[in-house]
């Protein structure tokens, strides 16, 4: 089941959050950083919401299995405005057993139901596992970001 966040979730997204660097970052970027910095942003989340943005869990009856952060943005050339996956983060135990995948439907569901036309997420390139469940949804990369530490 796939579910609106409540503030009962707080702890359970904080703790899963950790899962957001778990794929090995690249040498620039820190793990605690990233999950630091996704971290404060759910903080502010469970304490005002921002317009237009949205947190789902997706339960069993075991308990809670990941969850999908979702949000508004505007595109860089033509302005409009589209949904964007801030974060997707599945439990260890529930990885493989297609949750991200269900979240990932579920964040389309929701950005019809705003009447956005368009998805976006950002993925990091050595995240293999979630590039690969992207792709074989239907998502591809749109740009490339190339970074060089000085």
């Amino acid at each position: 089941m796939i579910r609106p966040a409540t503030s009962a979730d707080a702890a359970f997204v904080f703790e899963a959050a950790r899962r957001l660097a778990s794929f090995g970052p690249p040498p620039w970027r820190r793990a605690e950083d990233i999950v630091s910095a996704e971290v404060r942003a759910l903080r502010a989340y469970f304490e005002a919401p921002p317009a237009g943005a949205r947190l789902l869990v997706a339960d069993s009856d075991a308990g809670s299995l990941g969850f999908v952060y979702l949000e508004r943005q505007q595109d860089y050339f033509t302005q409009a405005v589209h949904a964007h996956i801030g974060m997707l983060v599945v439990t260890e135990a529930a990885a493989g057993h297609g949750v991200g995948s269900a979240l990932v439907k579920a964040a389309e569901d929701w950005a019809r139901e705003q009447g956005h036309r368009t998805l976006t997420l950002n993925v990091f390139e050595g995240n293999h596992a979630a590039r690969a469940v992207y792709a074989h949804l239907g998502y591809a990369p749109e740009t490339l970001r190339y970074v060089k530490t000085l």
